[in-house]
């Protein structure tokens, strides 16, 4: 039997070695290509997982530049030219092992010499749509909603999208709102447009009415078109809620404003008898989030400002630095009369604002933010606050508009007062449907308001994009393809 000091020279003591030795290896340390180009981990063993974006071989040495999503800037990865291999094209899909070393180059601080590359996922670089050093129009990739996230334009768009939702959120829980998951599916058209999609299972037996129709419910049942009233009965235990979901509007349009499904950012304040207090909000929820997208994301803002909308990041800089305009719905129709333009639509006291209008107001009041308060009562749904102004008939709402895209915000002080809503619901013949809501009213109500904010129609207007569909990951439109 050997000594134990000379345990090591035995054929199980040589195996035992050789596996102490490699668990003490170090095992490569698993980051993000943001994480990488950060140069805090130089000299270190490092794994990154992504996509190649550019393949430039040459003799020795072999030059990619590989791309994860996590930021808009890729990492260049040098490596011997014996690791290149025929499935190492752009577009494909890799996982590379080495040393994080600081580059000679001076378009970048840190690069990646590859000990290892493996091709996860081969990809045809002529059958792929997007092609290597070509700059595609958000037009074009439109086209491929299942690709286009690859792209340098969509992915720093949803970058800036996750940024702005959490920045959203962040807002409303600094200013101590409750966030509410409201229905989706539900009873109620607060918007009374009647762009609704009606909900139905399909093949099984449903439930028949008094009327013979049948429902799955004991009532017709659509997809929301608002949380607004759900957020009003929240609004009966809480000074401040909130919600963030999707919406539908079933618009038979498939203009570059309209959207079957989009998000929509909806709040509900109580104790409160003043638009100025719904304005305040609006206007610094808007400061508060494009602050952060400046501050978070600058790489990939300053691409759309680059090079969908050149010249826009002044526009942006100047909607933080001062406050919005304000002018009254009468004003506003004043302001249009006065105009030497022809409009398409009447501008005529009553008529509602079109996109047209709303696109002259912001423009003529200097391309800038503008409300516009105190609507003509007929226009505004059952909810919103009578002002009991004559011989003008307002309500107490108030719309944001914004350049280039017109209404971004609408919300109004909601009618708190029993009497004066049970006539305006009885008018509209919907008292017994919102029995309900009348009950609001009777037990510990309070004045209150609130507003909904179209989140794509916000990242339109910060990033300076003409077209909604190019703000949300899969836009959902009349006669559009469904994935």
């Amino acid at each position: 039997m050997l000594p134990a000091n000379r345990l090591w020279l035995s054929e199980g003591g040589v195996g035992l070695l050789r596996s102490l030795r490699h668990y003490c290896q170090k095992t490569p340390r698993k980051l993000t290509i943001c994480e990488a180009i950060s140069h805090l981990q130089v000299g270190t063993k490092i794994k990154v997982q992504g996509w190649v974006r550019s393949v430039r071989p040459q003799k020795e040495n072999l030059f990619l530049h590989v791309n994860d999503g996590s930021s808009l800037q890729s990492l260049q990865v040098v490596a011997s030219s014996e690791l290149n291999h025929r499935l190492l094209t752009f577009g494909s899909a890799v996982e590379i092992s080495g040393s994080l070393v600081t580059s000679p180059s001076r378009k970048q601080e840190v690069e990646l010499q590859a000990d290892q590359i493996d091709v996860v996922g081969e990809c045809n670089p002529v059958d792929f749509p997007f092609k290597i050093k070509k700059k595609h129009g958000l037009e074009y990739i439109r086209q491929f909603p299942h690709l286009r996230c690859r792209t340098n334009a969509f992915s720093s768009l949803l970058r800036i999208r996750s940024e702005a939702t959490a920045a959203i959120q962040q807002y409303f829980k600094e200013k101590g709102f409750i966030q509410v998951h409201t229905p989706v599916l539900t009873s109620n058209d607060c918007e009374g447009a009647g762009e609704l999609f009606q909900v139905e299972p399909a093949g099984q037996e449903k439930n028949q009415d008094e009327e013979g129709h049948q429902h799955f419910f004991s009532v017709p049942a659509y997809l929301t078109v608002s949380g607004q009233l759900h957020l009003e009965v929240m609004a009966g235990a809480f000074p401040g809620v909130y919600t963030f979901g999707p919406t539908f509007r079933a618009e038979n349009s498939q203009s570059r404003r309209h959207l079957a499904e989009f998000y929509m950012v909806e709040a509900e304040i109580s104790f409160t008898q003043s638009l100025e207090d719904l304005m305040k909000v609006m206007e610094d929820l808007f400061r508060s989030t494009t602050e952060h997208l400046l501050d978070q994301c600058p790489e990939d803002v300053a691409l759309y400002h680059k090079h969908v909308s050149p010249g826009y990041r002044d526009n942006v800089d100047l909607m933080m630095k001062k406050s919005f305009n304000v002018i009254t719905y009468t004003e506003a129709i004043n302001i249009l009369n006065s105009s030497s333009k022809k409009f398409a639509f009447k501008t005529d006291w009553g008529c509602d604002l079109q996109t047209e209008h709303e696109k002259y107001l912001v423009k003529h009041c200097g391309d800038f933010p503008l409300f516009v308060t105190d609507y003509p009562y007929a226009l505004k749904p059952f909810y919103a606050r009578d002002n009991q102004d004559q011989p003008l008939h307002t309500a107490a709402a108030v719309d944001l508009l914004v350049p280039g895209v017109g209404e971004m915000c609408g919300g109004s002080l909601r009618e708190d007062r029993l009497d004066l809503l049970k006539t305006r619901l009885a008018q509209a013949g919907l008292d017994e449907a919102y029995g309900w809501y009348l009950d609001l009213r009777r037990f510990g109500s309070v004045p209150h308001g609130g507003f909904g904010m179209g989140f794509e129609r916000y990242l339109q207007c910060v990033l300076g994009v003409d077209n909604i569909k190019d703000v949300i990951p899969f836009p959902r439109y009349s006669r559009s393809c469904l994935l």
